[in-house]
């Protein structure tokens, strides 16, 4: 029997390693199942889903020039009744898919509107710099006064 791509064959897994399984298909040739392809669901544990000498359904996926055979058994379970070239499910319509509303649209600002909110900021360097001087000194001046009073309303045996 000639092995080409897509045959479903069944074979006898011979050895069993942490990134797949050796499957002999017979006639002296030998496929890998690579852990992947194991199953439809995430493996950690190939064991966990063969074993030995267990008898297993596969799908050629690939041949390689050097002759390598990549085998899938979760593809070889994959139900055969479809059409030839025809898509699973597909009836010729696009799939109805549920639909995300969008989000609100960001609110427009026209330029009077930024004219507006921005009508008190400084407009040159210099204006900043005042601006930020002020601000500063308020600040401190704030500090100042909060420390001395938590200290009791100076400073305790230094002279001002």
């Amino acid at each position: 029997m000639e092995i080409t791509v897509g045959t479903i064959l069944e074979g006898k897994v011979t050895g069993i390693t942490k990134f797949g399984a050796f499957v002999d298909l017979g006639e002296g040739k030998t496929g890998m199942v690579h852990i992947s392809e194991v199953a439809p669901t995430y493996v950690k544990e190939i064991t966990d889903h063969v074993a030995k000498d267990q008898v297993v359904k596969v799908k050629v996926i690939s041949i390689s020039p050097e002759g390598k055979i990549a085998l899938s058994i979760k593809k070889a379970m994959e139900q055969p009744q479809q059409a030839a070239g025809a898509k699973p499910g597909f009836d010729g319509q696009k799939p109805s898919r549920p639909r995300s509303p969008r989000p609100a649209p960001a609110p427009r600002y026209n330029s009077l509107d930024f004219a507006q909110k921005h009508k008190d900021e400084p407009k040159s360097f210099e204006d900043m710099m005042a601006k930020f001087k002020q601000t500063s000194d308020d600040k401190m001046s704030d500090l100042k006064h909060n420390i001395d009073n938590k200290r009791g309303g100076g400073r305790r045996g230094y002279s001002k």
